[in-house]
């Protein structure tokens, strides 16, 4: 792979993540200056030539929106220095549960930053576990969707827990269980909520037998850890002899982590798509550098990354 046809920048946000992609493809990180003015405003400068290349724009946009700010002025940027293609990498897809019109009067969020990212001048986007499948139809350039499995599995395979079953925390991840559950050939099991608002859950029912069981929960983000944690505590109580979770996206925000520490889960384990900061002994990363490096070194070289899902 010839390392000069390409380059990899980073945010500011995301750069601990990038440095280990350049790591794994073999190539420097690219030289990014950020100006911040008192303001809040912010500048982004390439300090070096990018003319003729494919550029990697590596930077979730996680909260708060100067990612998101951030990763549209590289953009921005790029174009205007003449860039061959702008490859936009972001690990976690922010507003994506903004998928719909679920009421009347609300905007939809996943397709406004899609539009958003095209308008600043995005060739493609190289993404991970989107919230909804469909919002890579939200984006009229080539999406690449990589799952957080490709780590996540062999993980809980290395475990070798007896007696596995897997558990979705709600119905509408009741497909992304079943995936795991199929590929590691174990029972699946559903828990029923209702919302009282958003991030609080006023009830919650479990279908499905979980006594004696080791169950795996399987989510794509855990945000303030109620619903995963509600769930964590009904299926200890039912009987349960362990209870885990694994999810792609450590959004892990407000009171998460001492509602982790105080569960019944034995451990949660997410990829590096966010970074972790706070510190809870039953949170456990897995990098996801490796399957990113992949994808870009196979976009550069015309080849196929459909092989890269174990699922």
């Amino acid at each position: 792979m010839n390392t000069n046809s390409y380059m990899v920048f980073s945010g500011t946000a995301t750069k601990y993540l990038a440095e280990k992609i350049c790591l794994s493809l073999g190539c420097p990180l690219g030289q990014l200056q950020i100006t911040k003015f008192s303001d809040g405003e912010f500048a982004v400068s390439y300090e070096e030539s990018i003319r003729g290349r494919d550029i990697f724009l590596v930077q979730s946009t996680f909260p708060n929106s100067d990612n998101l700010m951030e990763l549209l002025l590289m953009i921005d940027a790029a174009k205007r220095a003449s860039a061959r293609t702008i490859n936009a990498v972001i690990p976690y897809f922010g507003w994506a549960r903004q998928d719909r019109k679920d009421k009347p009067r609300v905007s939809i969020g996943a397709k406004l930053i899609a539009d958003l990212l095209s308008v600043a001048g995005v060739n493609r986007v190289i993404t991970m576990d989107l919230h909804a499948d469909q919002i890579q139809g939200f984006f009229d350039v080539p999406v690449d969707h990589l799952y957080g499995s490709s780590v996540i599995l062999p993980y809980l395979q290395s475990l070798n827990l007896e007696d596995l079953v897997i558990a979705s925390p709600d119905v509408g991840g009741s497909k992304r269980a079943n995936t795991y559950a199929k590929f590691l050939g174990c029972p699946l099991v559903l828990c029923n909520k209702t919302r009282a608002r958003a991030n609080v859950v006023a009830t919650m029912q479990i279908i499905g037998d979980v006594a004696g069981k080791n169950v795996v929960i399987v989510d794509d983000m855990v945000d303030t850890a109620g619903t995963i944690t509600k769930a964590a505590d009904l299926m200890k109580a039912s009987g349960a002899k362990t209870v885990r979770a694994c999810a792609s996206h450590c959004v892990m925000s407000g009171p998460a982590s001492e509602r982790v520490q105080e569960s019944a889960l034995e451990e949660i384990v997410f990829t590096d798509s966010i970074p972790y900061a706070q510190r809870c002994a039953k949170v456990k990363q897995l990098s996801v550098a490796e399957t990113f490096a992949e994808a870009i070194r196979r976009v550069i070289n015309n080849q196929s990354i459909s092989d890269l899902y174990l699922i």
